[in-house]
């Protein structure tokens, strides 16, 4: 019988019989659910553990919920920020356009301008070196001295010689001295950037 008691399959029989009986004993056993009768009270029912309020976890809720908040309006104010900045840089591309345009406008005026000037300079030296050079000196002193010195730079030296010298007669040699001074200093420069005759 010792041999018996020793074998394996004893010993796996007894250890069935036991965690059968120890399965049954502890195994809970159902309650009857009686329908409740008027004027019982009935016991809540345990709510599950994520719906327990718990106020540090409100509290982090609310903040990450503040900073969502807070971030949408940083973006949105981002966003506005940007299509302004884009209106801007078109709007300040577009005036820099107009201003070059304006300013090579410009430019082409002054050259005609400029132009014609000097055309009207030559016509104004031949005018005033077909005159005696008293009736061209009184004209001329009720010029600018560069305008007169513009003029004069279109005539010859033995056209301004006697209209300088009519002026000092006429007692106006601080003016005759002046437009002297720079007609000596004066380089005049056609368009093309050649000095002019």
């Amino acid at each position: 019988m010792i041999r018996f008691l020793q074998s394996h399959g004893f010993a796996a029989f007894v250890g069935l019989v036991l965690y059968v009986g120890v399965t049954a004993w502890l195994w809970p056993m159902p309650q009857r659910i009686e329908p409740p009768t008027i004027g019982s009270k009935i016991r809540p029912v345990p709510a599950p553990s994520w719906e327990y309020v718990n106020p540090e976890v409100d509290q982090l809720v609310a903040e990450l919920q503040s900073a969502r908040t807070a971030l949408r309006d940083r973006e949105r104010d981002l966003n506005e920020l940007a299509a302004r900045l884009e209106a801007e840089r078109l709007e300040l591309h577009s005036v820099t356009q107009n201003v070059h345009r304006l300013q090579l406008e410009l430019d082409q005026t002054f050259l005609r301008v400029r132009e014609e000037e000097m055309a009207n300079l030559k016509k104004l030296g031949r005018v005033y070196a077909k005159m005696s050079p008293e009736g061209a000196a009184g004209i001329l002193k009720e010029l600018e001295e560069a305008t007169v010195v513009k003029i004069m730079l279109f005539m010859k030296e033995n056209e301004t010689a006697p209209i300088l010298e009519s002026l000092s007669g006429m007692g106006h040699s601080d003016l005759a001295a002046a437009i002297s001074e720079r007609l000596r200093v004066v380089v005049y420069r056609t368009p093309e950037g050649k000095p002019g005759a």
